[in-house]
């Protein structure tokens, strides 16, 4: 199994870029586009999907989105096409700050992560993080959906706008200062 290529880009698509490393060109499907540029050299951590009927490569700009993208195909139901969905929009920083302070309305604005896959995802990875440093309160979010539930928000516009929030130091207060800002300015 591949580890990383240390090589050069010599070609960059929508979704997956070609590696060239001692004569042999790799192509490897990535999350996004962005941080990969054609000409760039280094090296690429990957991850090989084998079997029956594949056998693809997939390519990440950096160890943590190997890690972050690990962590999300151990989840029951998210296979590897999924993971890669979820971290075109997100960073591993993010989606385990979301993991830790059960944000699943930020979870469910990824491609392909719907609310069982989100629920799904903070049950299965929530004590196994080691990313980063923050120590977010693991109902932080849920605490905050009920206090704009008893201020009368709509559900629907309650996870749209925590869905934009991902503060995992912040406390309660502080989310909830977000969230109002965020309704506030759908009602205008």
């Amino acid at each position: 199994m591949l580890s990383y290529i240390v090589g050069l880009i010599t070609e960059v698509g929508e979704d997956r870029i070609v590696i060239e490393s001692n004569g042999l060109g790799y192509e490897a499907l990535v999350p996004s586009p962005e941080p990969f540029a054609l000409g760039q050299s280094g090296k690429f951590y990957c991850y090989e999907i084998v079997s029956e009927d594949e056998h693809t490569l997939c390519a990440f700009p950096s160890r943590e989105f190997r890690d972050a993208f690990y962590s999300l195909i151990k989840v029951k139901g998210i296979g590897p096409r999924t993971a890669l969905g979820a971290l075109s929009l997100t960073t591993p920083e993010n989606l385990y700050n979301a993991i830790r302070s059960n944000n699943t309305s930020y979870l469910k604005k990824l491609p392909g992560i719907g609310a069982k896959a989100a629920s799904q995802i903070i049950l299965d990875l929530k004590g196994s993080l080691t990313f980063g440093k923050a120590k977010a309160d693991p109902h932080q979010y849920d605490e905050v959906r009920e206090g704009l539930k008893v201020l009368k928000f709509k559900v629907k516009d309650i996870d749209e706008a925590l869905s934009k929030i991902n503060l995992p130091e912040a406390s309660n207060e502080e989310i909830l200062r977000e969230a109002l800002k965020i309704l506030r300015q759908k009602k205008v």
